[in-house]
């Protein structure tokens, strides 16, 4: 066994044994590891709870990388049930404070010198700490700005490459072994999920982001940052006196006019600038009398081409207007479609979702809520989505569940409709218009020279004989696992059956030394050949395949 496996086999134990504690011994038994039968006798807890809850109170007993993960699946509405997204939602990112000595060496590697070089101040305790990151307080020596300081925790990412590659083969393994759960194309959805991961803990990353949110001058505002001073794991940025929404909102003196411009500052990035923050929930977003409304934490963004942005005013026009063929159309021409649909049914249920949502009374109009029904449509139907887009409407969602916390009764709809006619006039300008004509001018220019050269090479593959259709086998693992344990299983009933009858000839034979009268080469034959097949009656029992 490769040394690097013999490391995460603790590991990998916490996890199994964490997945019997919650009650999935089905998941576990469909890993099929070697030596998961011994730790069948965890005990057990949490049996009288909902799935969605065990499944939270599992990433949060397995730590930050799992946690981690919940909270970025819970940006994905497209590929978890509306339940588990809300649990995962829920799930805290707190940890205990790290040893001052420890933060201090990550903080003079990573600067590059003595934290007095840098800092006139260093609060030692730090007013925050998650499983990533602390940050410190402290006051710039040479600017003299007050800053908050965000140091990665130590350990963190080794423990994380850990994880994530216990994690990997248990997604392979449960993509192989179970039909039903196929759906969700565990493998890929593991590499998007680790690709987000990795990218929170180049903490330069989150510096840029908060520049490039910074340049587009939004409504809210966004603490400046200090590149000079940043690192892979060391980010300082300004320092926000102030309450986090997430703990009360009782200080905000006109929450009519800060929950409006919260939200529109949401449809503004989103719908104008094509760059948001993914997760704007109230742990993010700080109130200070000084600055209004801030948010922090920009290690999750998404992007939207002007393509994806015209779209979606489109969508959400069909919305507003309660146009379900409209709505139809768009949604084929943005989604990725798996097999035929039948369009007349989607729209019918489009209509139906549509009745539903405006049949409430105006000021329980929730836009997020009804774009999240369509999600769950569009799974019913075998469409995707870009994940761009989900992540889009997950942070609309949070954005407008934010607002609606600071000012209960805001008419969510009547500001969404006002903005959103505000940004749809600007794509019919008339530049903008002249823009789109020369682009598409151009292209056909491009097509027109490019189309009779393909035609040719095609042509002259087809003259040369060479012209190849390809054809791919897909969801095949699931049969080759199964021909493999039958070929597997029948080489050993041969070695059992050629044991037995090797032995039999040797006692025939009377060649000694003897055990009780009989030779003992044949003696030992005849154990070992009913030890093994014992041994196999007993897994293909225990594995109910027979």
């Amino acid at each position: 066994m490769h040394f690097r496996t013999i490391a995460r086999l603790g590991r990998f134990k916490e996890v199994i044994v964490t997945l019997l504690k919650y009650g999935f011994e089905d998941l576990v038994q469909r890993l099929e590891f070697p030596g998961i039968e011994l730790l069948k006798k965890a005990s057990k807890v949490g049996r009288d709870v909902g799935t969605y809850v065990r499944i939270r109170h599992i990433l949060e007993d397995l730590g930050p990388t799992f946690i981690k993960i919940g909270q970025i699946m819970s940006l994905r509405p497209d590929l978890l049930p509306p339940g588990l997204v809300k649990e995962l939602s829920k799930l805290q990112d707190h940890a205990a404070f790290v040893d001052n000595g420890l933060i201090s060496g990550i903080l003079e590697k990573s600067m590059g010198g003595s934290i007095d070089q840098f800092f006139s101040d260093f609060d030692q305790t730090p007013f925050a700490a998650a499983s990533l990151c602390q940050v410190h307080r402290a006051v710039l020596k040479k600017e003299g700005f007050t800053v908050a300081v965000k140091v990665q925790r130590p350990g963190i990412r080794k423990l994380m490459e850990v994880d994530l590659d216990i994690l990997k083969a248990i997604a392979d393994r449960l993509h192989e072994r179970s039909t039903e759960l196929k759906i969700y194309d565990l493998p890929n959805l593991f590499r998007v999920t680790k690709r987000n991961l990795i990218k929170e803990l180049d903490f330069t990353r989150e510096a840029r982001n908060m520049k490039i949110a910074r340049a587009y001058k939004p409504d809210i505002y966004v603490p400046e940052v200090y590149l000079d001073y940043c690192s892979e794991r060391v980010m300082v940025s300004e320092y926000i006196e102030g309450i986090k929404l997430s703990e009360s909102a009782d200080g905000i003196t006109d929450p009519h006019s800060i929950a409006k411009q919260g939200l529109n500052t949401a449809i503004k990035q989103i719908l104008e600038d094509g760059y948001f923050h993914a997760d704007p929930h109230p742990g993010n977003i700080i109130y200070s009398a000084e600055k209004g409304l801030c948010l922090i934490d920009w290690g999750m963004v998404g992007r939207l081409s002007e393509r994806d942005r015209y779209e979606l005013i489109d969508l959400i026009r069909a919305i507003v207007e309660k146009d379900s063929s409209l709505l139809m159309e768009t949604l084929l021409r943005i989604t990725i479609k798996e097999r035929d649909v039948d369009d007349r049914a989607l729209e019918r249920e489009l209509s139906e979702v549509l009745d539903l949502f405006f049949s409430g009374q105006i000021k329980d109009l929730n836009i997020g809520h009804l774009l999240l029904a369509i999600i769950d449509l569009l799974r019913e139907y075998r469409l995707k989505l870009p994940p761009d887009l989900v992540i889009m409407i997950k942070a609309l969602v949070t954005a407008e569940g934010t607002a609606r916390q600071i000012y209960p009764a805001l008419n969510v709809l009547t500001e969404a409709e006002t903005y959103i006619k505000k940004i749809a006039s600007k794509r019919y300008r008339s530049e903008i218009l002249w823009h789109s004509i020369k682009r598409a001018f151009f292209k056909f220019l491009a097509i027109q020279k490019d189309i009779p050269v393909r035609i040719l090479r095609i042509a002259d593959k087809i003259e040369r004989d060479e012209l190849a259709i390809r054809f791919r086998h897909e969801n095949l693992e699931s049969v080759n696992h199964t021909l493999e344990n039958i070929s597997n299983r029948v080489a050993f009933s041969v070695i059992i059956a050629a044991l037995i009858i090797g032995s039999s000839m040797i006692i025939t034979t009377g060649i000694g030394p003897f055990i009780f009268g009989f030779p003992a080469l044949g003696i030992i034959g005849y154990l070992i050949s009913s030890l093994l097949g014992l041994w196999l009656i007993v897994i293909i029992i225990r594995t109910k395949k027979y």
